[in-house]
């Protein structure tokens, strides 16, 4: 967000967008791209508060150049059939914005992007099985931020389910956890410090399945972004004027 006062979130919507090119199903439950219902979603909670930008895969450099990232808050990151396809050089790029302040969301398959399993420094894997589920999303922090006016448990009738074990470090919180009709469990909603910047993983959100329409879920969505703003962006976090002056010149 940079320095001084500046009421405007900017939001950068990453979006692999395969599938709802590619899979006619898919296209049918988000016909304009599941970054379209988080941009409804984010409109609706935060209002004018909120400005957003897309990007996806099959733009030059993702969508995610250098001027891009400069003017982003907060990047929302959702990725599944082309993990591997995502250019080293912007991982580096977006891994190095967040550890300036850049708030990251994570979402569903997103976990085991280059760019989380980079900031967790774990393998990231889980137990999955897409079974048609049903997942109860209990709220386990009632005080956070994240949960603030949503109903616990969100019901969401028809999912892809994700156990435990995760390997994820210990989160910084904790604030949902999900069960499923086979008796899993799962941290859903896990919140992390990466240097200056904020980082939220939420599961629930499989492409075959309309998670993003359920109003709770959108509700997650927004209150994630507003708790992922900086209120600062550092250019260059080594700089003097970012150091106490005595450590500085001890180095």
């Amino acid at each position: 967000m940079g320095q001084g006062e500046n009421p405007v979130v900017r939001v950068t919507l990453w979006n692999e967008f395969v599938h709802e090119r590619k899979d006619d199903n898919v296209r049918a439950i988000y016909p304009g791209g599941m970054h379209e219902v988080w941009r409804g979603a984010l409109e609706s909670y935060l209002g004018p508060r909120v400005r957003v930008v897309n990007a996806h895969l099959e733009q030059q450099e993702h969508g995610l150049t250098e001027s891009v990232l400069g003017a982003t808050d907060v990047l929302v990151w959702w990725g599944h059939a082309a993990h591997d396809q995502v250019n080293d050089l912007v991982v580096d790029r977006v891994v190095d914005r967040v550890l300036r302040g850049m708030g990251l969301v994570a979402l569903h398959s997103a976990h085991f992007s280059k760019v989380f399993r980079r900031l967790m420094g774990t393998s990231c894997r889980l137990r999955w099985r897409n079974g048609d589920d049903q997942e109860l999303v209990w709220t386990v922090n009632p005080s956070h931020p994240i949960a603030r006016g949503v109903r616990t448990p969100i019901t969401i009738p028809r999912q892809e389910m994700y156990g435990e074990f995760f390997d994820i470090p210990q989160p910084d919180e904790l604030v949902f956890v999900s069960s499923f009709s086979g008796g899993e469990v799962f941290r859903s909603g896990c919140c992390f410090r990466r240097g200056h910047g904020k980082i939220f993983y939420f599961s629930p959100g499989d492409q075959e399945y309309p998670v993003y329409h359920i109003d709770d879920v959108k509700r997650v969505f927004a209150n994630a972004v507003d708790w992922a703003t900086p209120t600062l962006v550092l250019d260059d976090p080594y700089a003097p004027e970012y150091c106490e002056q005595d450590w500085f010149l001890a180095k």
